[in-house]
Order: structure tokens, then sequence, then C-alpha cells
């Protein structure tokens, strides 16, 4: 892990706390996200979900696009915690591909970390792309 403990522990402190505001009425399943950005901003998201689901937005997502919407383009790590509603944070609970892509689009795989809690509540760090080897960027238009 790159990041400092503390700052890894409050990364998945606020992700636990974005979960709360997760809106998922169809699946269930809450996820919380919060995004560090190299200016040291945090960006919190959670899950929203659409009754036609396909517009629903991931909390990866939602977190990466509210950076973005405020000019902020540059990231160094993002937390992400999910579980049932009224069930407590008790796996890992990795970016679906979609988030993997959009990362690829504004993060240094080898150095973007993503943290997740393990069932013991132990703080699992991985690479971008240890979860998207071979991913498609920007650079790989050139």
């Amino acid at each position: 892990m790159n990041l400092e403990k503390p700052m890894a522990q409050k990364l998945i402190d606020m992700a636990i706390k974005a979960r709360d505001m997760a809106y998922a009425p169809y699946s269930g399943f809450k996820v919380g996200a919060a995004l560090l950005s190299k200016s040291d901003k945090i960006y919190m998201g959670c899950n929203i979900e659409s009754a036609s689901y396909t517009p629903s937005n991931c909390a990866e997502r939602t977190a990466f696009f509210k950076a973005v919407s405020e000019g902020d383009k540059d990231f160094l790590a993002i937390a992400v915690v999910g579980a049932p509603e009224g069930e407590n944070i008790n796996r890992l609970c990795p970016p679906c591909g979609v988030c993997r892509q959009v990362m690829m689009e504004f993060c240094d795989p080898d150095n973007f970390e993503i943290l997740q809690l393990d069932e013991d509540k132990n703080v699992k760090s991985f690479t971008l792309k240890e979860l998207l080897p071979m991913g498609f960027g920007p650079k790989s238009l050139i």
C-alpha cells in the first residue's frame, strides 16, 4: 500500500459513510466510494439505481464524475465498500468492469490504489493494473 495507513483508513471510513446515502431499492446492495485526488480532495459517491436498471450508476463512477465535473482529473486512490442493505461490510467489493474502465481514463494503472475491506475488516490494496491487466486507456490511442 502506497498510502499511509491513516489516509487509507480515512478513505474507508468515508466510503462507509457514502454507502449510507446509496439508493438501491431494487438490488438492495449498497455501495459507497471515497476518491482521493492528487490535490488531496476527497469525493464521495454512492450507487444510484433506476427502475429501468440501465441508467443506474455505480458508487465509483459517481465519485469520479463529481470530481471531473469540478475540474479534478488526477487521482491517487479510491476506497470502495459494499454489502446488502442491513448487513455489515464483510467481503471485498471490487469495482465492476465499467468502473475500472473509467478509472483507466484518469488514473495511472501502476500506481492508482483501490482499497477494500476484507471479511476481517483489514484494508486490502490493489492497483488498477492488478484488477484490469492490459487495460485500454488514453495511451492506447497513441
